[in-house]
């Protein structure tokens, strides 16, 4: 299976985290997963999922026997840094219609400018019995940033005024605002259109390239790639023992304290109700759990190797990554890697292993913060990656084969915990 191709399809029908959560909700139910709203009619056996938001997704089984189970997790997340549009979303200026952005999270913005935009959310619409979220997408160009030619700006490293530099160019027509816009694109009243939540994302499709198709280049690699892969493994995994867990939180890359982030109650509080639903103590289903923390990071750099680690300093296309930090900005430990580590030796998986260099302060990711509320023995890994945080990153296509392999081992398998022995089979 061509997983790099599928993945790029995945990619760009889910330009913002609406979408995202809409893409893998449909897979969801293709594969007989059942939406809870409401009361949490749990059965053995059974498979299930619900939002939050419409940003944030968790899907679980439940094994048929459970006579000793363990609860096995991944999470990974559905934002990536982009550009939101202001609540007035178009404003006129020397005779343009701009659209009137913000920056969401930490994106390299230099990689923005001169390239065609798409315009994709969610609505909120007005209707008799009360207000509806509407996804949205553009199917057109919506605006474009274009850069200030070298001819009238010599310091081509002047910094980004991101007021002034970064509102991007819609139209000519002055009469056209946001609602007149998305009121003639969805055929709704213009007076029904109450809200948004609208994103500027790149409108081209990403691309597999190089020898025999070596590399891919896409938006959001970073991190629904890991979303996209941990999900796979998920569905194709059998287990009669566990209760498996497949997460996946919006706000990552603003810090995740939001209702759907991965600091919020949503897995405890579902959680909880799993185990009241089928009379499992919580305490001790958490003793035997495991949680796999899925974020990308970086792939060892072609023209600057200066900014890694001598020696920890993984390539793409050699494996996932296990991610180290002293400080405990990642959540793996001796005892998860070894865990892993094995279990990936005796699937051949391959496997490489990630630390910041010292002198380079790091990013964190979302495992530590779940374990505030749902406290497991984790791991963080990831597949590497250049450029993130870029409007086009790129990574190697066949290291999602190997993350797609953990997940559906790591799924299968079960944690045993007998006195200071661990196993994971």
């Amino acid at each position: 299976m061509n997983y790099a191709e599928e993945l790029i399809d995945f990619l760009h029908g889910s330009p913002t985290a609406f979408q995202a959560v809409d893409s893998i909700e449909k897979l969801l139910k293709e594969n007989g997963f059942e939406e809870i709203e409401g009361d949490f009619p749990i059965k053995k056996g059974r498979k299930y999922y619900l939002k939050r938001n419409g940003t944030s997704i968790m899907a679980f089984t439940v094994g048929k026997d459970l006579k000793d189970p363990s609860l096995h997790a991944c999470a990974s997340h559905t934002d990536c840094p982009a550009l939101k549009l202001k609540p007035e979303g178009l404003m006129k200026r020397n005779g343009y219609v701009l659209a009137n952005v913000e920056v969401y999270g930490g994106p390299l913005i230099r990689t923005w400018f001169d390239r065609p935009l798409g315009l994709s959310g969610r609505v909120l619409v007005k209707t008799r019995s009360g207000i509806r979220p509407v996804l949205f997408s553009s199917e057109e160009v919506f605006a474009l940033i274009p850069s200030v030619a070298p001819h009238m700006q010599r310091d081509e490293d002047k910094a980004v005024d991101r007021q002034t530099d970064l509102q991007a160019l819609a139209s000519l027509k002055e009469d056209v605002t946001i609602r007149s816009y998305l009121s003639e694109k969805m055929k709704e009243k213009e007076e029904n259109i109450l809200s948004y939540d609208l994103f500027l994302h790149p409108f081209e499709k990403g691309r597999v390239w190089g020898r025999d198709g070596e590399f891919i280049s896409c938006d959001h690699l970073d991190d629904l790639e890991c979303g996209y892969a941990t999900l796979k493994g998920f569905l194709e995994a059998e287990n009669k023992d566990n209760i498996n867990i497949y997460l996946c939180f919006d706000n990552e890359e603003v810090g995740s304290l939001t209702r759907q982030g991965a600091d919020s109650d949503f897995f405890s509080s579902t959680l909880d109700k799993i185990c009241a639903a089928l009379k499992l103590d919580r305490y001790e289903l958490l003793k035997k759990g495991m949680m796999l923390s899925c974020d990308n990071g970086h792939a060892a750099h072609p023209n600057h190797m200066e900014y890694a680690d001598p020696v920890n300093a993984p390539r793409m296309n050699k494996g996932l990554i296990i991610k180290y930090n002293a400080n405990q900005s990642y959540t793996s430990d001796g005892l998860g890697s070894a865990l892993l580590a094995d279990l990936m030796d005796r699937r051949e998986i391959p496997y490489q292993y990630y630390t910041n260099r010292s002198n380079i302060r790091g990013g964190g990711t979302l495992g530590n913060l779940s374990n505030r509320h749902v406290s497991l023995l984790s791991v963080d890994i990831g597949l590497p990656q250049l450029a993130m945080h870029s409007i086009n990153e790129t990574g190697g296509s066949e290291d999602i084969k190997a993350l797609i392999d953990l997940c559906r081992s790591f799924y299968s398998s079960h944690l045993q915990v007998k006195k200071d022995v661990y196993k994971l089979r």
